[in-house]
């Protein structure tokens, strides 16, 4: 039987997508900034981000699979770890860009919360 998509799931890879994409703007940012770090986290977040929704998209098209759900469940956790610990550092910083992107950040790693209580229970 192949699980169907919840809402709250396809607006959390939604979330983890536009995450990605501006964390990849943010480390050209950081880079030209002389935040060599700062753009590390942001290519750490943006890979995180990005392989967080791609596991998403496959593990709801998949017929049911426990061990596939608990994994995603575990990579949505730490997508949502590294993008609370990213917006933490973003918020250390007197830019305004910075503080907007950590708002984004924080936003996706509720949801992806969310989503790996959500996938948790139906595991």
């Amino acid at each position: 039987m192949t699980r169907q998509m919840s809402s709250a799931m396809q607006e959390c890879i939604d979330m983890c997508n536009q995450c990605h994409e501006m964390c990849e703007q943010m480390m050209s940012s950081c880079m030209e900034m002389g935040m060599a770090r700062m753009g590390m986290m942001m290519v750490s977040c943006a890979d995180m981000s990005r392989m967080c929704a791609d596991m998403m998209m496959r593990c709801s098209s998949m017929k049911a699979d426990l061990d596939m759900m608990r994994m995603c469940a575990k990579m949505c956790g730490l997508a949502a770890q590294m993008m609370r610990m990213c917006a933490d550092e973003c918020m250390k910083t007197d830019d305004p860009e910075m503080h907007d992107a950590a708002a984004m950040m924080m936003r996706c790693a509720d949801l992806c919360g969310t989503i790996t209580a959500e996938m948790m229970m139906d595991a």
